[in-house]
């Protein structure tokens, strides 16, 4: 079989021709406008140029196939050598897709144009079922007719007709950066938040570092649960290819690692598609859906398609979106609770934030440690590290995580490294067959000044990693384990370190003689015999209660007073009576404060609430259990001394006499 030579992999753009190449692919996209909303414009654009990439890789396969077949066979006619080169790119062993017809882009652009919607559609209608797929998902044959209504598609054929989008031209590298750029610039054009955070090549090689996969000779499984256009499964693959030192361990990758997505936009889903069948990765798997929830025949949409009852994976890792809501009425809160027994059983997350349910997925789904066990890397915001009370769904995952020792560590990245966010991220690494020196144990590496600074800036991506940075990281990750080994950047803590006790404590208040405070004021729940016990098991103190009555339309004030070892009913009936109607209630009673102090474990809990207190305590109670929170910045956190006075008046004074020049100057 001949294929066009793959053009060679890199962690560098050509940033230039990427700007000037988005930038005219951009320019179709505002030709729509008054024609098409906003939100309509990727629904045109991208679809046409997954078409012209995959007939960019057709016609050079069928070149290629030309002058094989004519070193071979030189005395065909042109007529026989063109249906010989058809047979064989209708016949799947030789091509991975076809086209059964011999339309182009542009020889359908350059045929009559009242037949232009006949000839594109039959274009189209000619490839083979694997691109068809990816067409319908695009559901393009219905955005067809609306070009043809808004006299739209003769533009942007001719534009597209002959645009160098083959591999050849374009890498993956690059042709994924420009499907992310022109995906930004739709949302931003629709007022949408961009969900998709287009993870940097340089990060996806850092975590496949990390995650230290072999080069194979045995079956090895790699997943993401939210692959997007693919990135992290193909950076993957072509790390292994690029450390393989023999043409034998390149085939090994080949052979024996496959690679497996789910992606819930149809939109990516066909662009992911799209580049796996241009690269003829017969290895990779990739569904639509939604991974989170189950697949059943009546769902919604469909529902997670590799499930941990049949699918266990050797190395995962993934991206998912920072901050997505999945419960209430526009979530899918309903079908993800039918995993709430298994697969979320620790608990599940705030219904606004949804990245710890893929990283239960991707726990869920790990093997077993008797068969090797799994490795996750994950990118997270700071959210997870800390959101959630004690006894909340998101520290319930956390202490699931760090009790079953599964955290093996995080590192710090720096900020603006993301086209999309300029925020602060975070890898987690985790797995479940820890070695003896990484066991109980969790690093933290604090890698936020490993970065350059971008020569031109891509959307919020101001900051780079370099191969030296990402060496940087996988050497302390590497070394930081060992006995002896000191680096103020890296930092070893047991799971234990990570957790609290929430304890709920009331306190006296006193005046400002240390006296004891007193309060007067209105009586504001419902004055009952019960309320009243409450008040006095609280309390633990004399409580006096003046009840305005009325009774046989007269009123009048009946003093009440309750010691802590009185029954409340009893007293209440004795001054009252059983006919009365209550107009109001006021009440005296020393003042308390009731708060809630966060103890991390291992202190001693009544010495911590007597020196940070430093009042007199009537009663506390701890929480039922551990709450476990992570504070990166607050284990890294370093001491700089302010600026001292007089340099700061200095400073003042300067600028002063510059800004008097400046109005001088004006003045003149």
């Amino acid at each position: 079989m001949v294929t066009s030579t793959p053009p060679v992999t890199t962690l560098a753009l050509n940033k230039p021709k990427l700007d000037n190449l988005a930038n005219e692919i951009w320019k179709s996209a505002e030709r729509l406008r008054g024609k098409f909303k906003a939100y309509e414009y990727q629904g045109v654009i991208l679809p046409i140029i997954v078409i012209r990439r995959l007939e960019c890789v057709l016609l050079a396969w069928r070149e290629a196939k030309r002058a094989d077949v004519l070193t071979k066979r030189p005395k065909l006619t042109e007529k026989e050598l063109s249906k010989l080169v058809k047979e064989l790119e209708l016949n799947p062993k030789q091509s991975p897709f076809s086209n059964k017809t011999d339309w182009t882009l542009r020889k359908v652009y350059q045929e009559d144009h009242v037949l232009l919607e006949a000839n594109f559609r039959a274009y189209i209608n000619g490839f083979s079922k694997n691109v068809d797929d990816i067409i319908e998902h695009f559901n393009y044959r219905a955005t067809i007719g609306t070009m043809v209504k808004n006299n739209r598609l003769a533009p942007i054929l001719s534009q597209y007709k002959e645009l160098e989008l083959g591999p050849d031209k374009l890498s993956g590298l690059e042709m994924g950066y420009i499907y992310e750029e022109l995906l930004r610039r739709f949302s931003e054009q629709s007022g949408e938040e961009a969900g998709e955070h287009f993870t940097p090549r340089e990060v996806i090689r850092l975590m496949v570092e990390l995650l230290e996969i072999p080069i194979p000779d045995r079956h090895i499984s790699i997943y993401d649960p939210a692959c997007g256009t693919g990135g992290m499964l193909s950076v993957a693959k072509e790390h292994l290819l690029d450390r393989a030192a023999t043409l034998a361990q390149k085939a090994n990758i080949e052979k024996f690692v496959t690679v497996h997505g789910q992606e819930l936009s149809p939109t990516n889903y066909a662009i992911c598609q799209a580049d796996l069948l241009i690269k003829d990765d017969q290895q990779a798997k990739v569904f639509l859906g939604n991974s989170l929830i189950p697949n059943e025949a009546n769902s919604r949409e469909p529902g997670d398609q590799l499930p941990e009852t049949k699918f266990r994976f050797d190395f995962m890792l993934s991206n998912p979106p920072f901050g997505v809501t999945w419960g209430g009425k526009d979530g899918y809160e309903k079908e993800a609770r039918k995993l709430e027994q298994t697969r979320y059983q620790a608990g599940m997350p705030r219904s606004n934030d949804g990245a710890l349910l893929f990283l239960q997925t991707m726990l869920g789904k790990m093997q077993a440690p008797e068969k090797g066990g799994s490795h996750i890397a994950i990118i997270f915001n700071g959210s997870p590290l800390s959101n959630g009370d004690c006894g909340s769904g998101e520290s319930e995952i956390r202490r699931w995580i760090l009790e079953n020792d599964w955290l093996d560590a995080i590192v710090m990245l720096p900020d603006q490294l993301f086209y999309n966010t300029g925020i602060f991220t975070y890898i987690w690494l985790l797995r479940n067959e820890k070695t003896a020196r990484h066991r109980g144990r969790v690093m933290l590496i604090d890698a936020r000044r490993q970065f350059e600074k971008e020569p031109k800036s891509f959307g919020n991506k101001r900051n780079r990693m370099t191969d030296v940075h990402r060496r940087w990281i996988k050497e302390r990750y590497n070394e930081g384990w060992k006995p002896g080994f000191e680096d103020e950047h890296v930092k070893l803590y047991s799971k234990a370190d990570f957790a609290f006790h929430k304890v709920r404590v009331v306190y006296w208040e006193t005046d400002e003689h240390d006296q004891p405070a007193i309060i007067n004021e209105p009586y504001g729940k419902t004055f009952t015999a019960a309320n009243l016990a409450k008040e006095q098991l609280f309390h633990d103190s004399d409580l006096a209660f003046r009840v305005r009555v009325k009774a046989d339309k007269n009123e009048r004030t009946v003093e009440l007073v309750l010691k802590p070892s009185d029954t409340a009913a009893k007293k209440l009936k004795a001054a009252l009576g059983d006919q009365r109607k209550i107009l109001s209630v006021e009440w005296t009673h020393r003042h308390y404060v009731q708060d809630d102090e966060y103890i991390p474990h291992g202190e001693d809990i009544e010495a911590f609430l007597k020196r940070e207190i430093a009042k007199p305590i009537i009663r506390w109670e701890d929480s039922p259990q551990l709450g476990y929170e992570i504070l990166p910045n607050k284990y890294f956190y370093r001491y700089e001394p302010p600026t001292p006075a007089k340099d700061l008046l200095d400073e003042f004074w300067r600028l002063e006499k510059e800004a008097e020049k400046m109005l001088e100057g004006l003045a003149r």
